[in-house]
C-alpha cells in the first residue's frame, strides 16, 4: 500500500501522515519543481487558472517502484472543486492499469468536488473509490474519520 500526496498548507501532509500511522503503508509526497506561492491569496489564484486549464506542472517526484503498488491512496487538497495541479500531473504521468485508488482530499466546505471524476478520467483503467474529503480546519482531530475510512474499505482491520 502506497499513499502519494500533495500538500501546500500542510493539511493534506497530516492526513496522509496519519494513513500511515494506522496502515503501515508506504509514503511518497509530491514536490514540484516550481514551489507555489506561500501568500494564500496567490496560491488560490494561481489554483482557480491552473484547475480551470487543467494545468499539469513539472514534478520533481518519481517512483520508480511504482508498480510493485496495488493500493494507492491519493491525498490533495481541493483547488477550485477538483484535484491540486500536482496531483494532476503525477496521475498524467503514471500507468495505474489494474490499481486500487483511494482519493483523500482536505478542503474548507466543497468537500471531493470533482475529484473522483478528474480521477476517472485520468486513469481510466484503475479502480477508483469514494473519496475520504476532510476539513482543513478539522484536520488534527479526524483520526478516528481517517480510521473508519480506512476499515469501511478493508484497508485496515
Amino acid at each position: 500500500m502506497l499513499i502519494v500526496y500533495y500538500s501546500w498548507s500542510g493539511n493534506t501532509r497530516h492526513v496522509a501522515e496519519t494513513i500511515k500511522k494506522l496502515a503501515n503503508a508506504d509514503i511518497v509526497e509530491i514536490i514540484p519543481t516550481k514551489p507555489y506561492p506561500t501568500s494564500y491569496n496567490k496560491v488560490v489564484a494561481q489554483a482557480k487558472i491552473e484547475a480551470d486549464t487543467k494545468y499539469k506542472p513539472e514534478i520533481n517526484t518519481k517512483i520508480p517502484n511504482l508498480n510493485e503498488y496495488d493500493i494507492i491512496l491519493i491525498g490533495s487538497p481541493n483547488w477550485w472543486g477538483t484535484i491540486s495541479s500536482p496531483i494532476r500531473t503525477f496521475l498524467s504521468q503514471n500507468k495505474f492499469d489494474g490499481k486500487a485508488l483511494y482519493p483523500f482530499m482536505t478542503h474548507e466546505g466543497s468537500r471531493m468536488g470533482s475529484a473522483e471524476t478528474e480521477i476517472k478520467t485520468l486513469c481510466p483503467s484503475a479502480k477508483i473509490f469514494h473519496g475520504l474529503p476532510i476539513r482543513g480546519g478539522s484536520v488534527k482531530s479526524a483520526d478516528k474519520e481517517v480510521e473508519n475510512w480506512l476499515k469501511q474499505n478493508r484497508l485496515i482491520s
